[in-house]
């Protein structure tokens, strides 16, 4: 059997930015609301002028990964790619980003596991590639959040959170078993589901429905999340997943050289931080410049921790998730 290693990073976000300060303007929030309750100080916004979507952003992060692999596009075998927000209802974004990318007829495969989707799909790309069935497997998460969110105060506990943008990983082949993804660990709740979903546009609530009622006063067309509720169940998560992987590896947490959790809220992040005795130096974040990208999150802050150099050869890396499902998700990675 192979081991599986990451080979290359990339990342996109959209280049218009929206502060605190400019969401106060179309809704009854302010700053210092935000970043007490968040840490977030400013997001990423599609300007719908650009065309960007789900699919163009995540072939654009795909293509600075397969270069930083030292790779060409028709080398990829195989695609994995994370979302809560595809372009379209149906077909999912991984065949959009095989055609963009303009290579040979390989499968795409996309997932559905929100916040913790980029661990799934790093997991399964795991798979693939130490079984021997591929060489090389591009892993994207991607997210267009700000097409569907209420601008509103109603809907400012929500909107206040969330960001668009794009990482992608390609996760390749190797026989030295010094190094490589190490372990995945995967998990899910539903029983929680709808405490954080959007309800709305389902087979449930489909368009003769959508069509017929026409409200306006209709909030099920937008994300809904119990705030409280949820930060509970994540917190007690992120420590059971993390503590798994490491438990798995015979690691420590002083062992650990790099957290790069979920953007989720940066309150979770240092909750986490503090309850596993590690230091700044220790855990990533950038949740204060991107919001919350969902799927995007984590590929896109492993991408610039590499870029600044948090991420050499020989760290032991750990990536975790919590969010919508309830589902969670961790990973152990000797670079």
């Amino acid at each position: 059997m192979y081991t599986s290693i990451i080979a290359g990073l990339g990342h996109y976000v959209p280049d218009n930015v929206v502060t605190n300060e400019d969401l106060s303007k179309i809704m009854d929030t302010n700053d210092e609301w935000i970043v007490e309750r968040t840490g977030i100080k400013e997001r990423r916004w599609i300007d719908p002028k650009t065309g960007d979507s789900p699919s163009t952003m995540g072939t654009k992060a795909a293509r600075i990964a397969i270069k930083n692999a030292g790779l060409t596009p028709d080398d990829i075998d195989f695609i994995i790619f994370a979302t809560l927000s595809p372009d379209y209802y149906f077909p999912g974004p991984g065949v959009m980003v095989q055609e963009q990318l303009g290579i040979k007829e390989i499968g795409a495969l996309d997932v559905r596991n929100q916040c913790s989707g980029f661990v799934y799909s790093l997991s399964i790309a795991d798979q693939f590639v130490k079984t021997g069935m591929y060489k090389n497997v591009l892993v994207i998460g991607s997210e267009n959040h700000s097409g569907g969110l209420e601008r509103s105060t109603r809907g400012r506990g929500v909107t206040v959170i969330f960001g668009d943008g794009a990482g992608a990983a390609v996760v390749q082949r190797s026989e030295d078993t010094t190094r490589g993804i190490l372990s995945t660990h995967l998990h899910s709740e539903g029983k929680h589901a709808e405490e954080l979903a959007l309800i709305g546009p389902s087979t449930g609530r489909w368009v003769p429905e959508i069509i017929k009622d026409n409200d306006p006063e209709d909030s099920t067309y937008y994300p809904y999340m119990n705030g409280n509720f949820v930060f509970k169940h994540a917190v007690t998560r992120f420590m059971e997943v993390i503590g798994e992987a490491l438990a798995t590896n015979s690691c420590r947490p002083e062992d650990i050289d790099l957290l790069v959790p979920h953007q989720a809220n940066l309150r979770i992040s240092q909750f986490v931080q503090k309850k596993m005795g590690l230091s700044d130096d220790q855990v990533y974040n950038n949740i204060m410049r991107y919001g919350n990208t969902t799927a995007a999150s984590i590929p896109i802050a492993m991408s610039e921790a590499f870029q600044e150099g948090k991420i050499k050869p020989g760290n032991l890396v750990c990536l975790a998730a919590f969010g919508s499902g309830f589902t969670w998700a961790s990973a152990l990675i000797k670079w």
